[in-house]
């Protein structure tokens, strides 16, 4: 290899990494806000949508979007406290194809500008969402076990209410600012 070779080389890697964290970052601007949806209708109020018992169904793709997992959700979700102070428990028992089970817990406190905090056992520090119009967005750092370790995942999480009984959810996992995969459920009110 001559020095000129090397030389391309020793600039091309840099100059590789700096571009794909110009469009990751470029890409990231040009996404969707929760403002998007102020005026989408039906209008979703968490308290209620999450409240009493809902199923949901989803998959777990990969960044080529192949199904990795599939798996089902009982959620038993209530809510206690004044209008603007409540706080909500949402209660995830989790059946997934292989036949494995999991369970989260999430406590949700609310405000009164629509602003709601989250935690659970396997989430680091606290989520923070917002909702507007007939949208949820919620971001979140997942403690993921994996391999006999556990690593830290983040969720970009986006729930669409439909109508009163369906609402649609979509979150994108990623590490260190790259795609891992999507999370894709359908809840259904009972």
């Amino acid at each position: 290899m001559t020095s000129l070779q090397k030389s391309i080389r020793q600039f091309m890697l840099p100059a590789a990494i700096a571009l794909a964290l110009t469009c990751s970052l470029l890409a990231g601007c040009a996404g969707q806000k929760i403002s998007d949806y102020a005026n989408e209708k039906p209008a979703l109020d968490l308290r209620q949508y999450f409240n009493g018992t809902i199923d949901a169904y989803g998959v777990f793709t990969d960044r080529s979007g192949k199904v990795v997992k599939r798996f089902t959700v009982e959620m038993i979700c209530t809510w206690t406290g004044a209008p603007g102070q409540e706080t909500g428990v949402l209660d995830e028992y989790f059946t997934y194809s292989d036949g494995t089970k999991d369970r989260r817990v999430w406590t949700l406190k609310s405000d009164a500008d629509g602003k709601y905090q989250g935690t659970a056992a396997d989430v680091l520090g606290v989520a923070n969402g917002e909702v507007k119009g007939n949208a949820f967005r919620w971001g979140y750092t997942l403690l993921l076990p994996m391999d006999g370790k556990t690593i830290e995942v983040q969720f970009d999480d986006w729930m669409y209410l439909m109508t009163n009984k369906v609402m649609l959810n979509k979150a994108e996992m990623s590490k260190f600012g790259f795609r891992l995969g999507e999370v894709t459920l359908t809840f259904v009110k009972r």
